[in-house]
């Protein structure tokens, strides 16, 4: 005996649903105001720069140091 299938819905249906509710979980988004949008862009700006700053100095002692132990060794 063969036993019966599920019925799914096909792929249109099944799109449609999921759009529909993707546009219904935007909705619920809460969405910052362009006042927050500035501080929070201003931050994340403020700290890669500090970040690329310790890097950057991290790198160029490192890089001395090397290069101090390497002209030892000559």
């Amino acid at each position: 005996m063969a036993v019966a299938k599920s019925e799914k819905p096909n792929v249109i249906e099944r799109i449609k649903r999921y759009i529909r509710g993707m546009v219904q979980e935007m909705k619920r988004v809460h969405w910052p105001g362009r006042r927050d949008l500035i501080v929070y862009t201003a931050a994340v700006i403020g700290v890669s720069l500090v970040v690329a700053l310790f890097i950057y100095l991290l790198d160029s002692g490192v890089g001395a140091l090397m290069g101090l132990i390497l002209s030892l060794g000559k």
